[in-house]
């Protein structure tokens, strides 16, 4: 065995392991000075100041970067990365306006919510709610209601909304005495705020969402649409949202999300959707930017909107094609059209599912999109960033 100061020269030549070496450690110039000429043990202990030291400048050991939550690349040795970032809606109550059927956005938006574990409530048009409970009731739609972890979507309440009603007074009497609409109460957006007051309490509301849009003249082009289909829509499809805000706002805890659904329309021209349809969505933008600074200084919400890309909704379906040429076959109806275009020419050339606007929509309503108020987040596959058709 060789002493520390080095004096057995015959084992001189001969190293011997050592901490200040072990694999893994960084030759810092102090310890290269410790064992500078001596090819001996080091029995010394190190001093607490040396190791302090070497610790700070120590170089990081190697990582593998892993895949977290939705396809997140994450170091997990990072503080920030301590635990898994997760949507968690746990606790929270959500009211979702257009949701009559399983097959359109707000039912997918609906799902998702409830997949993070957040409560829901829906406002359905009144023509279409009796038709939405019977299928509720037999059980048709239990395959779409199932959820990830084996449970069942379970609407807290369904309130019978027409949205072209800020209150009931505003309905015309042939309107209210319809058989679809005499005895639903007030189905006004008011009618559905009081509703979920007097079952709740005030504040009981964390999420709003506004899922709903009408033009009973979108087939029309621009120049042949009526004053009153332009005014209709856009009261209908843009207005609609100032007015839930307005009379769900004080129901909302502070912190919360309202949260709308727009089209590229808003933006660019897309012949076929015509009736005034592209200008609501156009005023369904502008109000979220002047919401998100109202709502965000009077109650501390959070407004954004999707722009989603085209999908077959039972509403987008209605949209029918534009009269066909003399000897021309009949084209596909206008749906159909904007979705072969979009998947064509855009980033990603797959069609957009329902539930990636769901998926984006309890991700905007979240926590983890604190800092997100005033936006228009495109859900499109990337259509939206392309200038020049290539399919």
């Amino acid at each position: 065995m060789t002493d520390v100061g080095g004096n057995d020269k015959e084992a001189r030549g001969q190293r011997t392991s050592c901490a200040c070496l072990a694999p893994g450690r960084m030759r810092s110039p102090t310890t290269w000075r410790h064992h500078r000429d001596r090819d001996v043990t080091c029995a010394t202990p190190r001093r607490p100041q040396r190791r302090a030291i070497q610790a700070a400048v120590r170089r990081p050991k190697p990582y593998s970067l892993s895949e977290g939550p939705a396809g997140l690349l994450c170091k997990p040795s990072s503080p920030i990365f301590q635990r898994m970032l997760s949507i968690d809606l746990k606790g929270k109550r959500a009211f979702i306006a257009g949701v009559a059927d399983d097959g359109g956005f707000g039912f997918a938006i609906a799902k998702s919510l409830a997949e993070a574990g957040a409560l829901v409530c829906v406002g359905t048009w009144p023509p279409a709610l009796g038709i939405f409970q019977t299928l509720l009731r037999r059980g048709k739609m239990d395959a779409s209601l199932a959820l990830a972890d084996g449970r069942k979507l379970d609407f807290e309440r369904i309130v019978p909304l027409d949205a072209e009603y800020d209150v009931l007074q505003q309905a015309p009497t042939d309107v209210r005495e319809n058989k679809r609409y005499k005895e639903l109460g007030d189905f006004s957006i008011q009618g559905a705020a009081d509703r979920l007051r007097t079952d709740f309490g005030e504040p009981c509301l964390d999420i709003v969402v506004h899922s709903l849009a009408n033009g009973s003249e979108v087939s029309k082009d621009l120049l042949a649409t009526s004053r009153k289909g332009y005014l209709g829509a856009v009261g209908v499809s843009a207005y609609s949202h100032v007015a839930m805000v307005q009379r769900l706002g004080p129901l909302v805890r502070p912190g919360g999300s309202f949260l709308s659904l727009s089209y590229m329309a808003s933006e660019r021209v897309f012949p076929g959707y015509g009736g005034g349809m592209s200008s609501a969505k156009a005023a369904l933008e502008s109000d979220t930017r002047v919401l998100a600074w109202e709502a965000g200084r009077k109650w501390g919400h959070r407004v954004n909107c999707i722009s989603a890309g085209p999908f077959a909704s039972r509403a987008a379906s209605a949209i029918g094609a534009a009269p066909a040429e003399a000897g021309s076959p009949k084209p596909k109806p206008f749906i159909e059209q904007m979705i072969d275009y979009a998947r064509a020419n855009s980033p990603l050339p797959v069609a957009l599912e329902a539930a990636e606007v769901g998926n984006a929509a309890a991700f905007l309503s979240s926590s983890l999109a604190s800092g997100i108020t005033g936006c228009v987040i495109y859900v499109d596959k990337g259509y939206h960033a392309m200038g020049k058709a290539v399919g």
